[in-house]
């Protein structure tokens, strides 16, 4: 194992910055071009539908690889081992739904947002104001993970431990700027480029990020002769728990001796996490979004594949990265730096350079790394960002306050104003919520778009009977069981850890948890679903018509870019 230096050298914080620095003014300099093509609503909302397969299949890569997925995962298989790479296999698999029930139908059945599609052949008013709420909850549940992300790495970019101070900032501090900072960075992407300035953006930070990985996997690797079993037995021996660490248990699906109960709560909560992971995917509003930014269902399809693939092979990274972190960085070193394990990736990234090359190597790498790490969060805070402006201007502020009688004009200005009101929101609400890990708060909107997203556009596209009251129930029932089951989990109040510390959001003493999951997805999804079958059924409104009109559409794609209300 590697001992890291306390304090990082003047040298290696200017390498690190100056990098950095060039990153995020190389993408900012990209988004200020693409405003010069961004004229009309479409520009905006989908980049004018003109990106290719590869292009758009760059941009969900982008999208999906978030700081849950370099900083939380990497963090979770080096504290947990096994349980932690299940992350990367429940986002993997969730593309195959995505790919098989919704990309081409939405690309063609919709304009801008998964509102189109839900209200096509429902009451426009009430069915785009539950569409709006969804998104924007979602959307700001998934901000949180990146923004603590962001902070844990800042904080780690300047070298400053908890104790320790640099330029007048103690590590709380650090993170906070990192925070603010992003939130800066994402309100300028959207506000200025549009779909198209955050696409190009996502495309030159997905080679940013699977460059950085896999440069920093095959260092790695080269450390152990290329020889991935030394890797994970030197991992399991520095881990504290021997080859328990290379086996499941270690944090989901824990057997506790003499506690029936507990131990079957426990294997519910995996079971939980499983189906928000895999089902919330295709529920995503950015992630939705971006079937809209081509120019037809082939395309659709071929971004969805080139998305896959892209993605398996940076959580085949995450694997190396994990369990390098855990073999060369060791678990006190990590939990040192960010107790909730976010800032692994870049430890071992310093780590690994001083091994190869000293201070300096040490400073470039753990620049490269910090950089890629920046980009995968800047990628998703964008495209969650576009996501939420979009619905907001689109479906609430046109459809809904306007009637559908906004102009193009006055709907992207709207959009530019919304972006600015969720990233301010999301700044302030992430400083709240910085010692939880990041990938969990992704599964929480996992679950969210799971329950309240998915199960009603699956209805509208193969549901015949379908109709406003279900939607709305569906909507509304599964947001409000995912949100509330987790305000009353143990994740807000009442769990501890051996010392009596508290380990949920609230402090020690506080406890009105009565639901026993951390993931609420066992139940919610359901409630979801249920809520949308028991609501369509308890209304007599039925339009046959429509259902046929929307087959067409979804079939063909005829239509779908010029109607908007019905």
């Amino acid at each position: 194992m590697i001992t890291l230096a306390n304090e990082a050298s003047a040298e290696g914080r200017i390498i690190t910055i100056v990098l950095f620095t060039v990153m995020t003014a190389a993408t900012l300099w990209v988004t200020v071009w693409a405003r010069k093509y961004t004229r009309s609503a479409a520009d905006f909302h989908s980049g004018g539908r003109s990106f290719t397969g590869l292009q758009n299949g760059l941009a969900i890569g982008s999208d999906y690889m978030s700081a849950a997925s370099f900083l939380g995962i990497a963090g979770m298989i080096a504290l947990f081992g096994y349980d932690g790479f299940l992350y990367s296999i429940g986002f993997l698999v969730a593309w195959l739904v995505a790919l098989l029930l919704v990309a081409e139908l939405l690309r063609n059945s919709g304009r801008f947002t998964m509102a189109d599609v839900l209200s096509y052949r429902m009451r426009q008013r009430p069915v785009r104001t539950a569409a709006s709420v969804s998104t924007l909850t979602v959307s700001i549940f998934y901000l949180l993970a990146q923004m603590v992300g962001a902070g844990a790495l800042v904080a780690l970019l300047l070298g400053i431990s908890p104790g320790e101070t640099y330029l007048g900032m103690s590590a709380d501090t650090a993170k906070i700027v990192g925070i603010v900072t992003v939130g800066l960075l994402m309100i300028s992407y959207v506000t200025f480029g549009g779909m198209k300035g955050t696409t190009y953006v996502q495309i030159i930070q997905a080679v940013v990020l699977m460059g950085g990985a896999a440069l920093l996997c095959l260092l790695v690797l080269a450390m152990y002769d290329f020889n991935p079993g030394a890797l994970m037995s030197d991992a399991a021996r520095a881990s504290g728990v021997g080859d328990a660490f290379l086996e499941p248990g270690q944090r989901y699906g824990v057997e506790v001796v003499g506690d029936a109960w507990q131990t079957m709560v426990n294997k519910l909560d995996l079971i939980s996490l499983g189906l928000a992971l895999v089902l919330g995917t295709a529920g995503l509003p950015h992630v939705l979004i971006r079937f809209y930014t081509v120019p037809d269902s082939k395309a659709a399809r071929k971004s969805v594949n080139w998305g896959i693939g892209l993605i398996g092979t940076f959580y085949l990274f995450t694997l190396i990265l994990g369990f390098g972190a855990a073999a060369v960085v060791g678990r006190d070193a990590i939990i040192g730096q960010d107790a909730a394990g976010n800032a692994a990736a870049p430890q071992l990234a310093e780590a690994v350079g001083l091994h190869f090359g000293g201070d300096f190597l040490g400073a470039v790498l753990l620049a490269v790394i910090a950089a890629a790490a920046f980009a995968a969060i800047l990628s998703t805070v964008a495209g969650l960002t576009i996501a939420s402006s979009s619905s907001l201007a689109h479906d609430f502020y046109n459809s809904v306050l306007r009637r559908g009688k906004a102009t193009e004009k006055e709907e992207v200005r709207v959009a530019r104003y919304a972006a600015v009101g969720v990233g301010v929101i999301s700044v302030v609400l992430a400083i709240f919520a910085q010692s939880l890990n990041v990938a969990f708060l992704v599964g929480l909107a996992f679950a969210i778009a799971a329950s309240a997203n998915l199960p009603t556009i699956l209805l509208s596209l193969f549901w015949k009977r379908f109709n406003t009251t279900g939607a709305l129930a569906g909507i509304y029932g599964g947001l409000i069981a995912a949100v509330g089951l987790v305000f009353f989990s143990p994740v807000v109040s009442g769990k501890v850890d051996a010392n009596g510390e508290s380990t949920s959001l609230l402090p020690t003493g506080v406890d009105f948890a009565w639901f026993p999951l951390e993931n609420p997805g066992l139940a919610s999804i359901p409630i979801g679903l249920l809520c949308a079958i028991v609501g369509t059924l308890m209304s007599k409104e039925r339009d046959d018509a429509k259902f046929a009109r929307l087959q067409v559409r979804a079939l063909t794609g005829a239509g779908a870019e010029k109607a908007e209300q019905h």
